[in-house]
């Protein structure tokens, strides 16, 4: 008995596995990310707070079109969830199509932003003015998506080595949680838009 006790816990043992350590680093990478998206929010929230003369943004932005911006990247979040149900059941092929929906989605959601801000620079908005009151709704609203819009890219990257090496060959079952950990970053990249759909578009 006391042998059998011995062999099944040793002392020097990590209860960590290489995938598990992956997971807590994207864990830890996320909570650093989230405090600067919320750093971010948080001085938007008492900039806005401050000015006498900030802009409407249901007025200025295009609302109706981020909404789908929005839409777009909630169903790439579903796309995501397939993939990594797709390779947990051992199917690569399925897994590199919902992934590549998921690209997709991003690929677009940036083409819209890039849209967006060609838009607004047009009318006159910049990072140090704007024609419609306060000259720091530009500085904020440029700072805060464009950060937003270089996960997305980040994302989007990531997910393309994922679904190149799934075409490979170099995904199976086994490595499912290199689907999952991506669909960390992807999930994540898409609740931080919500908030800042929220906050900066709509309230």
């Amino acid at each position: 008995m006391s042998q059998v006790t011995t062999h099944a816990v040793e002392a020097h043992e990590s209860p960590l596995t290489p995938e598990s350590w992956g997971k807590l680093g994207m864990w830890v990478f996320l909570a650093g990310d989230a405090m600067t998206f919320g750093t971010l929010l948080a001085g938007y929230g008492a900039i806005r707070a401050g000015a006498l003369d900030w802009p409407l943004p249901s007025q200025v932005l295009g609302i109706t079109l981020t909404a789908f911006m929005t839409f777009l990247l909630i169903c790439s979040s579903v796309t995501m969830v397939k993939g990594l149900s797709a390779i947990k059941h051992g199917d690569a092929k399925k897994m590199t199509l919902y992934l590549g929906l998921t690209i997709l989605g991003g690929a677009i959601f940036l083409g819209l932003q890039a849209y967006e801000w060609t838009h607004l620079i047009h009318r006159g908005m910049h990072l140090s003015s704007n024609p419609w009151g306060n000259y720091l709704f530009g500085t904020t609203f440029f700072t805060i998506t464009g950060f937003h819009g270089a996960h997305v890219t980040g994302g989007v990257i990531y997910l393309a080595v994922i679904v190149l090496r799934g075409i490979q060959g170099k995904i199976t079952q086994e490595k499912a949680s290199l689907v999952e950990i991506a669909g960390l970053y992807w999930h994540f990249v898409d609740l931080v838009w919500i908030l800042v759909f929220t906050f900066v578009y709509l309230i």
